[in-house]
């Protein structure tokens, strides 16, 4: 997707990545009118110690850590099945009379005529996944889908390690919404619940799983990452107050650079040095009262909240461009990392000008995309 690791927006495998809240979400559509106006909700909210680190349950892959390298056994082939997929959807050159969902199956039969069957796809955090490529028939209750393109991973690194697979949910032609086209009108929504807690997740596609009563912000199309979901981000709210940063901070370029995309696939929501800086900053002043901790992994951070039960923390809000405001529940800003009490910021700088909203700050919100229309929304429901 991006320099940093994006994957299930262009993958093409089942990843069971569905972790993830209950607790009560707020999103207003009122504009502010100035960098101090104050938001129509409470400021501050109680996050209860106790009861995140329990139903967190200490799961690891809230805590980034660096990709260990691991054995695999190499899938040894003739050497006429070789087939590199690397992002093969992603051209130089965009041709605006042919559409992706058309080059891409014209790829496909023309590998298919040269005996080829085999994929590779790596993204900018070092994973990567190679094996095979089939086409296969994919049943659903009642609904059968035929032809659709899977990777059977037989070496596999990094964040493929250990899971299931992974299942492409972005714009592209190679991701699983893609591929199913028409019947979906490239629609569906999800819900990401809390960790630790008995209940599942919801995934559903279609126009009929658009919910009644969302707010809805618009897509921004990339022409240079057709199969990311971008939105338009004017800010950032600490409190009630919104933080002093430069909106162009987030915008996306005429080249193709910056943005805001929404990722299940990347844990913790990633932003700008200059713009995480000051969010940070903002967050520490009105948190004063809470003993602090040495950081932890990407996260600088950090709190010790050994022996409380609950504490009084800022409110913190994403400004969307068109005025709706999306205010998170504590626990997807402030995570227990390990079980003696340590909470950190869940936020971390980005390398590039990309900013990344990751399932963290996902959990708990009935989330929404409507590909033929050209938004994404947020809510009514929770999970």
């Amino acid at each position: 997707m991006s320099p940093t690791k994006l994957a299930p927006l262009q993958g093409t495998m089942l990843l069971l990545l569905l972790i993830l809240l209950t607790t009560t979400i707020t999103i207003t559509a009122s504009t502010p009118s100035s960098p101090s106006n104050k938001l129509n909700h409470p400021h501050f909210q109680e996050l209860n110690v106790k009861q995140t680190i329990a139903d967190t349950k200490l799961n690891p892959t809230l805590i980034p850590k660096t990709h260990q390298k691991h054995n695999t056994t190499k899938h040894e082939g003739s050497a006429k099945w070789k087939l590199n997929l690397l992002h093969r959807d992603k051209v130089t050159t965009f041709n605006a009379t042919q559409d992706h969902r058309t080059r891409f199956n014209a790829r496909m039969q023309r590998d298919a005529k040269r005996g080829r069957c085999r994929y590779e796809v790596s993204y900018g955090d070092g994973s990567y996944t190679k094996g095979t490529l089939a086409l296969e028939t994919l049943t659903f209750g009642r609904t059968v889908i035929r032809n659709v393109a899977i990777g059977c991973g037989h070496s596999n690194q990094g964040m493929f390690v250990g899971a299931a697979g992974l299942l492409g949910l972005g714009g592209g032609p190679m991701s699983f919404v893609g591929q199913l086209g028409g019947q979906t009108g490239g629609a569906f929504s999800y819900c990401l619940v809390s960790r630790g807690i008995g209940s599942s997740g919801s995934l559903e596609f279609g126009l009929e799983s658009m919910p009644v009563g969302a707010s809805w912000v618009s897509l921004i199309h990339n022409l240079r990452a057709p199969s990311f979901y971008y939105i338009g981000l004017s800010g950032l709210g600490v409190g009630g107050i919104k933080v002093s940063i430069p909106e162009d901070i987030f915008r996306l370029t005429e080249t193709g650079d910056g943005g805001v995309v929404m990722d299940t696939g990347t844990a913790v929501t990633r932003l700008p040095t200059v713009a995480y800086n000051a969010f940070r900053d903002a967050f520490i002043g009105q948190t004063t009262n809470l003993p602090r901790a040495s950081g932890v992994s990407i996260f600088d951070t950090c709190y010790d909240l050994y022996g409380f039960m609950s504490v009084r923390v800022p409110t913190v809000s994403f400004y969307f461009s068109g005025g709706p405001i999306l205010t998170l529940p504590a626990r997807n800003f402030l995570i227990p990392v390990d079980d003696v009490g340590t909470f950190c910021f869940a936020f971390a700088p980005s390398p590039s000008g990309l900013s990344i909203i990751g399932n963290i700050q996902q959990e708990g919100i009935e989330i929404s995309v409507d590909g033929a229309n050209g938004y994404v929304g947020f809510g009514p429901n929770v999970c």
